[in-house]
C-alpha cells in the first residue's frame, strides 16, 4: 500500500474543479445569486402573504414567510421599491456552496451574509375596479444574501411591471435566465441577459484601488441590444441621501464608526431603506460589523428585544416609518427624523441638531435628536464645495463621488495608523524558519498604539482636527472594533503560514534529512501533508508553485520509510 494518502491530492483536484468546471446541479447558477423570487399579495380572508416561491423547491420557514410577508407592503399607492434584511431561521443552510472562492476575493463589505437574507422590494398599489376591494396589490421581492442594492433594484424595475402584466409565466422565465448568468467573480465584468435587456456589471475585487468612483467598465463586445451598463453593483445616490443634513456628515460618520445605535424614521420605506444603507455604506471600506435593518416593522421577531427599555439600546440602525414609533424609540441615544424633503432657495433646508428631550410624539420636527459631541471638527471646504454644486446644478452622481471620496479618505485617515500599527506586531521574515513552529504574533496593545499616534497619526494624511484619540478609544469598545481586529488576525495569521510554507519549499529538505531517524522523517511528512491539507481547505493565498512542491517532496520522501512506519502515517 502506497505511504503516500491521496486525500490531499483529491482536495487539490477539487479545489480546481470548483473553481475551473460549471456546476451541472439545478438551479445552481441562480443560487450563486439569489435564494428565491416570492410574490406577496393581499388576500380578503388571510391579510397579506406569500402566493408564490420560485424556485419551487425553495422552503421558507413559517417565520420567515411571515415576516416577508408583512415587510412587504408598506400601503404606498403607485409603485414602490426599497429593501429590507431579516435574520434567517436557526439551522437554514445556504443554497450556494461557493462561499470561499467568492469570500476571498471580495471586499469585505460585499461578502455574502451568513445569517441574514437581503429582500428587494417592488411593491405596486394601483386602482383596479375589476377587483373587490378596488385595489391592485402585489409585491415582487428578490431574496439574496448578497448586498447589491443597485444591481438588485435595477433588475427590479425591469422585470417588474412585466410580472404584473404577465405573472407566473413571466416569472418563470426570468428565474430561467438568471439561472444561465456566470457566477459573480470579483474582478470580472459580466453581461447579464434579462427579458431582451442586458445588464454589464462588474463585480468589484477586494485589490480594486480604493476610490470615491466606480470602476470604469470597458465595453469589449458590439452587443445588440445594446447594453445597460450600471456604474456600480452595490452603491446608492450618496448624495440624494444625505442631502437633508450635509452639515452634519461629520457627526453620521462618527455615530457609524462607534457602532452607535440609531433609529432613522423616514417618510417612506424607500427613504428609511436607502438612508439606512447608506449610513452603513459611509465608513467604507471597514466593514459596518453590527445589525440594521433599513426597513423594521412591529411585525419583526426582535421587535420586543430592540424596543425593550429594561436594558441599554442595542448596537444596531433601525429604518422605520410608523410615526407611533417616536415614543416606542424615546429612550435611544440618537433619532434622526427625516421629512419630506424641503428647499431654502436653491438649497435643500438643512436639518438641524436637537436635543433629546424635544423629541415629543407624533407632530416631532425633522432634525438629528442627539447628545452625541463630536470628536472632530467639521470639514467646511466639503459642505462648501457640495452647496456650490447644488447652485450650479452639478449632477447628483458628481456629488456623490465628491462625498463618497471624503468618506473614504476619511475612514482610510483613521484605519491606517491601526493598520501601520498592525503590521508591526508580525515577527520578522527572518524568523521564520522551516524547522520551527512559526513565531506568535504579538498581541495588540492599546497603549502601545496610542503613543505611535504622536509621529504616525491621522493628522499625516487628514487635515482635519479634533480629538482623536478620544475617537480611538471610543472605537476600540465598539463591535467595529472588535470585527475589524478579528478579520485582520486571521489574514495575518493566514500569511505567516504561507510564509512558513513558501520557506519549507525553498530549503535543503534533503540535506536535513540525511542524518535524522526514519521516525523524524515520518514525523515531517506527517506535518508536511497536514499543512497541505489546511492550505487547500483554507484556500490560502500561496505562491504559484508552492502546493504543488509540497506534494512532491510528501511523494518523494515517504518511499524512505520502512512498512510498519508507512502504517503509523496512514492513521494520520
Amino acid at each position: 500500500m502506497d505511504l503516500y494518502d491521496s486525500s490531499e491530492c483529491r482536495l487539490v483536484e477539487s479545489k480546481n474543479a470548483a473553481e475551473n468546471t460549471e456546476s451541472r446541479l439545478p438551479w445552481d447558477r441562480f443560487s450563486s445569486w439569489l435564494e428565491c423570487v416570492c410574490v406577496v399579495t393581499f388576500d380578503l380572508e388571510l391579510g397579506q402573504a406569500i402566493e408564490l416561491v420560485y424556485p419551487h423547491d425553495v422552503k421558507l420557514t413559517e417565520k420567515e414567510n411571515h415576516l416577508t410577508s408583512f415587510m412587504c407592503f408598506p400601503g404606498c399607492l403607485g409603485d414602490t421599491q426599497f429593501s429590507f434584511r431579516l435574520r434567517q431561521s436557526v439551522g437554514r443552510r445556504s443554497s450556494w456552496f461557493g462561499e470561499d472562492a467568492y469570500s476571498r476575493d471580495a471586499p469585505v463589505t460585499l461578502q455574502r451574509e451568513l445569517a441574514h437574507f437581503y429582500g428587494y422590494v417592488y411593491f405596486r398599489q394601483v386602482k383596479d375596479a375589476a377587483v373587490k376591494r378596488g385595489y391592485f396589490q402585489k409585491s415582487l421581492v428578490l431574496v439574496s444574501r448578497l448586498p447589491y442594492v443597485h444591481l438588485f433594484q435595477s433588475l427590479l424595475q425591469i422585470i417588474a411591471p412585466e410580472y404584473f402584466e404577465k405573472l407566473e409565466p413571466c416569472l418563470e422565465a426570468v428565474c430561467n435566465e438568471i439561472d444561465q448568468w456566470p457566477s459573480p467573480v470579483p474582478g470580472q465584468t459580466l453581461n447579464l441577459p434579462v427579458i431582451g435587456v442586458i445588464m454589464q456589471v462588474r463585480i468589484p475585487s477586494k485589490n480594486d484601488k480604493p476610490s470615491g468612483s466606480p470602476v470604469k467598465q470597458a465595453q469589449r463586445e458590439n452587443l445588440l441590444p445594446a447594453p445597460l451598463m450600471l456604474p456600480s453593483i452595490h452603491e446608492l445616490d450618496l448624495f440624494k441621501c444625505f442631502q437633508c443634513f450635509l452639515i452634519h456628515i461629520q457627526m453620521l460618520w462618527e455615530l457609524m464608526l462607534l457602532g452607535e445605535p440609531v433609529v432613522v424614521m423616514a417618510p417612506s420605506p424607500t427613504v428609511s431603506s436607502e438612508t439606512v444603507l447608506a449610513l452603513v455604506s459611509s465608513i467604507a471600506p471597514l466593514r459596518y460589523c453590527c445589525d440594521y435593518r433599513p426597513y423594521f416593522t412591529i411585525h419583526d421577531p426582535e421587535f420586543k428585544e430592540y424596543t425593550t427599555r429594561t436594558q441599554a439600546p442595542p448596537n444596531v440602525i433601525l429604518g422605520v416609518t410608523n410615526p407611533f414609533f417616536i415614543k416606542t424609540f424615546q429612550s435611544w441615544p440618537h433619532i434622526i427624523r427625516l421629512g419630506e424633503l424641503k428647499m431654502s432657495g436653491d438649497l435643500p433646508k438643512q436639518v438641524k441638531v436637537k436635543k433629546l428631550a424635544k423629541l415629543k410624539t407624533l407632530d416631532t420636527k425633522p432634525g438629528i435628536y442627539t447628545s452625541h459631541k463630536t470628536f472632530l471638527q467639521k470639514d467646511k471646504s466639503l459642505i462648501k464645495r457640495l452647496l456650490k454644486g447644488i447652485q450650479r446644478k452639478r449632477p447628483s452622481e458628481v456629488q456623490s463621488a465628491i462625498l463618497r471620496r471624503h468618506l473614504l479618505e476619511l475612514t482610510q485617515s483613521f484605519i491606517i495608523p491601526l493598520e501601520r500599527y498592525l503590521a508591526s506586531l508580525m515577527p520578522l521574515q527572518r524568523s521564520v524558519t522551516p524547522w520551527k513552529t512559526p513565531p506568535q504574533i504579538r498581541p495588540f496593545s492599546q497603549e502601545e498604539f496610542m503613543g505611535t499616534l504622536e509621529h504616525a497619526g491621522p493628522q499625516l494624511t487628514s487635515v482635519l482636527k479634533g480629538d482623536w484619540i478620544g475617537l480611538y478609544r471610543r472605537f476600540f469598545r465598539s463591535p467595529n472594533f472588535d470585527g475589524w481586529y478579528r478579520l485582520r488576525q486571521k489574514e495575518m495569521t493566514q500569511k505567516l503560514e504561507c510564509l512558513h510554507l513558501e520557506v519549507i519549499c525553498d530549503a535543503d529538505l534533503l540535506g536535513w534529512i540525511k542524518d535524522k531517524s526514519e521516525v523524524e522523517i515520518v514525523d515531517l511528512v506527517v506535518k508536511l501533508r497536514e499543512k497541505l491539507m489546511k492550505a487547500v481547505r483554507q484556500q490560502l493565498p500561496v505562491k504559484d508553485g508552492v502546493l504543488d512542491k509540497l506534494e512532491g517532496y510528501i511523494q518523494d520522501y515517504h518511499p524512505l520509510s520502512t512498512e510498519d512506519l508507512q502504517t503509523v502515517l496512514h492513521r494520520h
